[in-house]
């Protein structure tokens, strides 16, 4: 007897890197000073972000980044961004959806425990953020420990950014970006 059978053949998709540790190829500088040292980002000067050029829906964010001031630091990761502030616009920050880099509300988005996600924070030191958004849902794993799931994050798309507020205590280092598109 010969048996017949179907091979189904799935590969699985892998991240795409978002920085490839020399350039800024793939990134937009706007209203901040950025450049590339040993291998990370650095957003060292103004208040602003790097705007990439793609827009997402549902992924998988996972990149690692470290504030490099000791006393106070100010600045975030924002997601599915529609719109930009316009040029001499009251705030200069869009209007989507940012998780807080900033002293004791590290990896917070509003609505969230501010205490639970700082407390994996490491000073001096590099932190992990893996973003998981799909749907209307997304979630924040903040060095290894989930720290929160939260619903109500629309747009369905939008672009993501890496905001600074150098006056307020910013500079940040950011590296090991990638992004699995769902």
């Amino acid at each position: 007897m010969i048996i017949l059978g179907l091979v189904h053949a799935v590969s699985a998709q892998e991240p795409v890197s978002l920085f490839d540790g020399k350039t800024l190829t793939g990134w937009k500088i706007v209203t901040c000073e950025a450049e590339v040292v040993d291998g990370a980002i650095l957003l060292k000067a103004g208040n602003g972000f790097l705007l990439a050029d793609k827009q997402y829906a549902d992924f998988v964010l996972e990149c690692d980044w470290k504030a490099l001031n000791t006393e106070m630091w100010d600045g975030g990761i924002y997601f599915r961004v529609d719109s930009l502030p316009a040029e001499g616009a009251r705030s200069p920050w869009p209007k989507r959806h940012q998780i807080n880099l900033r002293k004791g509300e590290e990896g917070a988005v509003p609505g969230v425990d501010k205490e639970k996600c700082s407390a994996q924070f490491r000073k001096g030191e590099w932190n992990h953020f893996k973003l998981t958004v799909k749907g209307d849902r997304a979630e924040l794993e903040f060095n290894g420990t989930k720290v929160w799931t939260k619903d109500g994050f629309t747009p369905a798309k939008g672009y993501l950014c890496l905001q600074v507020e150098v006056p307020g205590g910013g500079q940040y280092l950011f590296k090991n970006i990638t992004i699995l598109e769902l």
